[in-house]
């Protein structure tokens, strides 16, 4: 794909043995230096498509040449850490520049002169009115995440943003879908792009399983649980609010689960603790709202769970696209009740595909939520009081904005799992949570 051998050498020492179909695709285009629209499914390797390029065109010691734009802070992060580790053996700097982190660190990054800057564009547009970024010698600009940058109102920062650079750039604009205002983006910023489409983009990737289980709103936490309990691997779960993510939280430490939680409302130190928690594997489960659906990408989460159906079709497919990653399997569960069954079918009208039900026995899951209630005060009697107080200021709810609506979560509910020693079992019509007689 014309990478040269320290580049390749640092992609292997990654584990990487071949190219993703977009990175075979969209990586020798921009190494010629066209200006790109890259579009594939979530979860199949965009960043490392623009990343490995623009590390073995740009020169690692001329100061400030490429600038990525991503739409939230921990996708930034992420993007750097990829910087980090696939251009180690050139030498290649960059900084992370983002929201709720003090300027004084951000300011001692970029007097380093990396060769690229990753960041949220509201901040950096921040830094370069600080004269602290000189975007003067800028070679290529990336927009990663197009569609959610419009989505989260980012287009009036992009616009101020692109009046400071170079007009003689190569642009690169990286999506999981191809919305309107993508194709106006294009227009207005980029030079005769190649558009490089790889796959069905309004589907789920092949390797991931979908499960649906219909249940009422009172049974969903009961029915987490039990999927817990049987799943070994690591589990991100969806909730719609803020609010609901730490009600799920907080309800979910009662028992014997290792748990973080990652919304808009916590502080960004509290979001890199728990990223980091469940990247280096110290917790099984985390609790997030949508903040965390695109871009994200931690190896092998085992199970994404969709505790609230999602509004569209699109953030669907972002939230299962956690798992299945790069070619590896994965599952994805969703719990719907009578009130998204709409939304439900407008999501499988739209991906062309019927999600499979899985129907569980209530009576299983009566004597499930009986168990667990008694192990979890088993559980509270053993813990210390000081670890009581400590689990409840971590868990206490944080608004600043109000947080939104309620999800429902019962205590002493029910609910299942699909898969090892499960108690569920595949059937035809919708997956139901439904009695044993």
């Amino acid at each position: 794909m014309g990478l040269s051998p320290p580049i390749l050498a640092d992609v292997a020492a990654l584990g990487y043995e071949r190219p993703t179909p977009i990175q075979a695709a969209a990586i020798p285009v921009v190494l010629s230096g066209r200006d790109v629209i890259g579009l594939a499914q979530t979860g199949t390797g965009k960043t490392a498509a623009f990343v490995l390029p623009i590390v073995e065109r740009i020169a690692a010691d001329g100061g400030l040449r490429a600038l990525v734009l991503s739409p939230t802070r921990e996708l930034t992060l992420q993007t750097f850490e990829c910087v980090k580790s696939m251009g180690r053996s050139k030498g290649f700097r960059a900084a992370a520049i983002i929201g709720g982190e003090d300027f004084a660190g951000q300011n001692a990054a970029l007097a380093t002169r990396p060769a690229m800057v990753v960041g949220t564009p509201g901040r950096v547009l921040d830094q370069m009115e600080r004269r602290q970024i000189d975007p003067r010698h800028v070679e290529v600009l990336v927009l990663d995440e197009a569609d959610r940058l419009l989505d989260m109102g980012f287009a009036e920062q992009i616009e101020a943003i692109v009046r400071h650079l170079p007009r003689d750039r190569q642009t690169l604009l990286f999506s999981a879908t191809m919305p309107s205002g993508i194709r106006a983006l294009a227009r207005m910023y980029m030079r005769d792009p190649i558009e490089v489409s790889v796959g069905a983009r309004m589907t789920a990737v092949a390797t991931c399983r979908q499960e649906l289980y219909t249940c009422t709103p009172r049974e969903k936490t009961i029915l987490l649980k039990w999927l817990l309990q049987r799943e070994d691997g690591q589990v991100l779960v969806f909730t719609r609010t803020k609010r609901g993510a730490d009600e799920l939280h907080r309800e979910l430490r009662r028992g014997s689960h290792t748990v973080s939680v990652l919304h808009a409302d916590r502080s960004q130190d509290e979001r890199k603790r728990a990223m980091q928690r469940f990247r280096d594997r110290e917790v099984q489960v985390l609790v997030a709202t949508d903040l965390a659906s695109r871009g994200l990408d931690v190896d092998g989460i085992a199970r994404v769970v969709n505790f609230d159906v999602p509004p569209t079709a699109e953030d669907y497919l972002h939230r299962i696209g956690r798992t299945a990653r790069v070619q590896r399997e994965g599952v994805a569960s969703t719990f719907a009740t009578i009130d998204d069954l709409s939304a439900l079918r407008s999501i499988e009208s739209v991906i062309k595909q019927r999600i499979p039900s899985v129907h569980v026995k209530r009576d299983d899951l009566l004597v499930f939520a009986r168990e667990e209630s008694a192990r979890e005060h088993e559980l509270a009697k053993q813990r210390p009081q000081a670890q009581e107080d400590h689990d409840s200021h971590e868990s206490r709810p944080r608004h600043r904005h109000g947080g939104g609506g309620h999800s429902h979560h019962g205590r002493g509910s029910s609910g299942p799992h699909h898969g090892r020693g499960g108690g569920g079992h595949h059937g035809g019509g919708r997956g139901r949570v439904r009695s044993g007689r």
